[in-house]
């Protein structure tokens, strides 16, 4: 065991030698980027939840955070990034507990192990997003197991067809910047399958069930704003106008989504809210994602009113319409929003729009017909797969609390503590 810590502790000394530019940057993007989870996403989702939950939901994001970065170590990265085979489904067995890591990632002027740094912090936010459809209701053990399987058999293998060589990229040419449908897609609809699994919250929809906290909810929100631009700029992978451009188009997008919600919000129920703001912002965040350096900053305007929209108006189906109990809007923000910015960066990605170009040998129409089949295979092997795994893991661990225990709430009947005391 110690040769193989002391293995992963060595990466190759042959190769080209990396840039300390683009290492500093990556690092420094890779801990913006654990900075979204913890705290950001923590506070974001905790201050949306009824206060007798509220630990119960940093809890369960700070255990999805520590278990999936140990399984990355242990065997995500390299189903993700290993070596490529022919067949373009997961990467080889090079990789296992960070072994063999070059001196410098191929095509990369930063080292392996830094790439396999910041591409870890994408595999703890991931699942971790996932938190917002099952709060109040999902038992702890479940939760944590659930995630963990869910990171090694849905998220590391669509990271290798589309960022880690594998067939969707090399075969069909679909693009993805920094997670749209990688990220997005895979935790949105994921999500909206384990809402339906659970059922409702008792008393949903006929019970108002409020934020308690939207001070929270709004600090965490500018700490994902802020962490964003280690999701976005660091995607780009180098210290360089790539990163510059992804940033400042992840800044517009969310600014413009943020208003252009509080906006609709006036028009539909009388007032702006601070929790539309937040949740506006992190709409055009994620419909921005998958484009934000394959666009010019015109396009990005446009992709955070349009996500701004759609998101506003996939909550009132999926939650007015549907009573689907997707408790803080995973599919409808995270899920819509990413498949939205998926499909029409095929549009804003050509030249003549002020974007980079298509992928190799494509137009906008084939370029557009890659996009689709990326979201809708994706989609469909996301939903299969975790219906698969909730099935299975609830044989072993129950997926929801008793009715008593969601009553009295998760922070005393799960975790035999109190977010705040009030003596």
């Amino acid at each position: 065991m110690l040769e193989l810590l002391a293995t992963a502790a060595m990466p190759e000394a042959m190769g080209a030698a990396s840039d300390t530019g683009d290492t500093a940057w990556i690092l420094t993007a890779s801990a913006l980027v654990l900075f979204m989870t913890l705290p950001g996403l923590g506070l974001f989702y905790g201050g949306l939840v009824r206060g007798k939950n509220f630990l119960s939901v940093l809890l369960q994001i700070g255990a999805i955070a520590a278990v999936a970065s140990i399984l990355w170590v242990v065997a995500g990265y390299t189903i993700a990034f290993g070596t490529v085979g022919g067949h373009g489904l997961f990467g080889g067995g090079n990789a296992w507990m960070l072994r063999n890591l070059a001196a410098v990632r191929d095509g990369l002027a930063v080292p392996e192990s830094t790439f396999a740094l910041f591409q870890m912090t994408f595999a703890v936010i991931t699942p971790a997003l996932m938190v917002g459809a099952w709060v109040d209701r999902a038992r702890f053990g479940w939760v944590v197991a659930f995630c963990a399987l869910w990171g090694l058999a849905v998220y590391a293998p669509v990271t290798h067809w589309i960022w880690g060589g594998g067939w969707m990229a090399s075969k069909l040419g679909v693009l993805d910047f920094a997670g749209g449908i990688v990220v997005h897609t895979t935790a949105g609809v994921s999500a909206l399958v384990i809402a339906l699994m659970l059922g409702k919250r008792t008393g949903f929809p006929q019970k108002l069930m409020l934020p308690h906290a939207p001070a929270l909810t709004m600090a965490g929100a500018g700490m994902l704003w802020v962490g964003w631009f280690g999701f976005n700029g660091g995607s780009a992978l180098s210290a360089s106008a790539d990163a510059s451009a992804a940033i400042i188009n992840t800044h517009v997008a969310a600014s413009v989504a943020a208003l252009v919600w509080l906006l609709v919000e006036k028009f539909t129920v009388g007032k702006a809210t601070s929790v539309g703001w937040a949740t506006g912002a992190i709409a055009g965040l994620a419909t921005v994602t998958p484009a934000a350096g394959f666009i010019a900053p015109a396009a990005a305007i446009f992709l955070g009113a349009a996500g701004s929209v759609v998101c506003y108006g996939a909550i009132q189906l999926v939650k007015g319409k549907l009573h689907v109990d997707d408790s803080l809007d995973v599919f409808a923000v995270h899920g819509v929003g990413g498949i939205i910015g998926s499909i029409m960066l095929a549009i804003f990605v050509s030249e003549g729009m002020g974007g980079t170009g298509y992928a190799e040998g494509m137009s906008m129409g084939s370029q557009l017909g890659a996009q689709l089949a990326g979201v809708g295979i994706v989609a469909a092997y996301s939903i299969i797969v975790s219906a698969a795994l909730a099935w299975a893991i609830s044989l072993l661990f129950p997926m929801r609390v008793s009715e008593d225990e969601e009553r009295e709430g998760l922070d005393i009947t799960s975790h035999g503590e109190r977010a705040w005391e009030m003596d």
